[in-house]
């Protein structure tokens, strides 16, 4: 029922996010490259590794929430193998997610991350197996906890902190995780691992992208099928929280996450933005990312190219 929201039952699928069951929430495409691995007599264990890392994400009920088939959550993970020696695999892992905007034919991306700390052991057709209160290998709490970060992101898309049970579940993923010792997990170890990526959406410093996440989408995007002016206005406001967290955390993930999801889309808002508009989004984004001045140009000038 969560898509409804998007198609205007609006009362219905707050109800429903919160009070029904149903059934997988994910409709995930998992694809690995192994091109960098020299030992061509292994490659057979990628193709079980996809297989299974497909039938995982596409199968485990991860939450309580109900999906129909056309509401499932569009997400992409791709695998890039480094190494595989004595089965263990270390690589890149590229998660994608994406949710439909109210009156179009147009998807927006909500999350465009790379996790370069993908290390876990693996041995050929060895099951993947589900599990909310043990670890059960690394690969499956890496896998669990970007199902919930996906999940979680989208649901904070379409109503105010309404991701909250899911951002709990990734937590308890990030804990049970630190326990082990696995690589990627460690709170201050790098600023973009998964402990760092949890810690940027949830601490009360910068928990604020979280609201610009739904006032973005929800009161933004969802809006400028009506009203253009309105929509981009709202977008306007919502980058607000930006400035804040950089004022406080300037190296926040959370705030590379954001350009690598929105940057392009961005430039394409305010191809028809005010002057005025144009003007001020320039500035603020221009401090954030002082690198990306090509694509704020486009943002200040109103074209796209």
């Amino acid at each position: 029922m969560r898509r409804l929201f998007v198609y205007g039952v609006f009362l219905s699928v707050l109800l429903a996010l919160t009070q029904r069951v149903g059934a997988q929430e994910l409709n995930c495409n998992v694809e690995i490259n192994s091109q960098q691995v020299q030992n061509t007599g292994g490659k057979q264990v990628f193709e079980t590794l996809q297989a299974a890392m497909n039938d995982y994400m596409n199968t485990t009920k991860f939450t309580n929430a109900q999906f129909a088939a056309n509401e499932k959550i569009e997400c992409k993970l791709f695998f890039t193998v480094k190494e595989y020696v004595d089965n263990k695999i270390t690589g890149d892992l590229q998660v994608q997610s994406t949710r439909p905007v109210y009156n179009s034919n147009y998807n927006s991306t909500l999350l465009n991350f790379k996790d370069t700390k993908i290390e876990f052991d693996y041995q050929e057709n060895e099951p993947l197996i589900f599990s909310e209160t043990n670890m059960e290998s690394n690969l499956t709490a890496i896998l669990n906890f970007y199902a919930y970060l996906i999940i979680a992101l989208d649901f904070d898309s379409f109503s105010p902190r309404g991701g909250d049970p899911y951002w709990d579940r990734a937590e308890q993923v990030v804990r049970m995780a630190q326990s082990s010792g696995e690589t990627g997990w460690k709170q201050f170890e790098d600023n973009k691992n998964r402990a760092a990526v949890y810690s940027a959406y949830t601490d009360p410093a910068t928990n604020s992208l979280r609201d610009m996440i739904y006032n973005y989408h929800r009161k933004g995007l969802d809006e400028m099928s009506v009203s253009p002016d309105k929509g981009r206005a709202a977008i306007t406001e919502s980058l607000e929280p930006l400035r804040k967290v950089f004022q406080v955390a300037p190296m926040s993930v959370g705030l590379s996450m954001f350009k690598d999801a929105k940057l392009d889309e961005l430039v394409n808002v305010y191809t028809k933005g005010t002057p005025d508009e144009r003007e001020k989004v320039y500035e603020l984004l221009s401090s954030l990312y002082p690198t990306e001045q090509t694509r704020l140009d486009m943002i200040k000038k109103g074209v796209n190219k």
